[in-house]
């Protein structure tokens, strides 16, 4: 089995389908990509274990949708530390859409393809199928979730060494934009001569008190991208940059 022990499973409740697991062999690649080793070995599973995974009544305990959750938090901490210590005389409204753009989905989903770990991110075949190892809503998610999974088991030094790795490309490019990511689209949009940005609700999870919205937006003649955040404006900001960076140059 080539040193690993064989993939585990174990059987939904009901028995019918059996849940994937992370490989002793996945679990030690991505503890190597990370560059750190946990002590409690189930919280990195479950920080890359995809809800499709699991029975929906064991996603809340099994997968990572509560750590995404506090990932976005500890995430947003280091970035704004790091912003704070690099601009020294950038007025807040300049700080803000920097931030923004460094802990969206995309910057996350980055983050996740610079290490190279999407391959043993466990989810159900249908979503592999369906392209779910390069969506960047999918890799946002399990890139916050491993952040907090290191908050959790080395504290916030661990998890501020783990951001500044994954993210030192994105760190280290061209300026940052400085203007709101919707007021960049709109103004490349209208540079172009195409219409205004059109921005539609695709998905609303989560409960009240916590909610997920998923975004889209499309440019008539420059395509549609998607954003996620935990709120509507923060996922249209996180949509709008998406669609920056794919049509930026055009």
């Amino acid at each position: 089995m080539n040193g690993g022990r064989p993939k585990r499973t174990r059987l939904r409740a009901g028995g019918k389908h059996p849940e994937q697991r992370l490989s002793d062999a996945s679990m030690e690649a991505v503890e190597t990509a990370l560059g750190y080793t946990f002590k409690d070995k189930p919280r990195l599973e479950r920080a890359m274990t995809h809800p499709s995974a699991v029975s929906s009544a064991e996603a809340v305990k099994h997968s990572n949708q509560r750590l995404e959750f506090l990932g976005d938090r500890v995430l947003g901490l280091v970035i704004a530390e790091r912003l704070f210590e690099r601009y020294p005389t950038e007025r807040e409204g300049n700080l803000a859409p920097r931030l923004n753009r460094l802990v969206s989905k995309t910057a996350c989903a980055n983050a996740v393809r610079s290490i190279q770990i999407a391959d043993h991110i466990v989810m159900a075949d249908n979503e592999v199928r369906a392209g779910g190892r390069d969506r960047d809503s999918t890799l946002g998610d399990v890139c916050e979730s491993l952040i907090a999974a290191i908050y959790l088991d080395g504290g916030l030094k661990a998890a501020r060494a783990f951001v500044e790795r994954a993210w030192a490309q994105q760190f280290n490019a061209v300026p940052l934009r400085v203007k709101d990511n919707k007021t960049l689209l709109q103004e490349w949009a209208q540079g172009r001569g195409l219409g205004l940005p059109v921005y539609k609700v695709i998905d609303r999870d989560g409960p009240d008190h916590a909610p997920v919205f998923r975004i889209s937006v499309e440019v008539t003649g420059a395509g549609t991208a998607e954003g996620t955040s935990a709120s509507k404006q923060d996922a249209e900001r996180a949509a709008a940059g998406a669609l920056l960076d794919r049509v930026e140059g055009t």
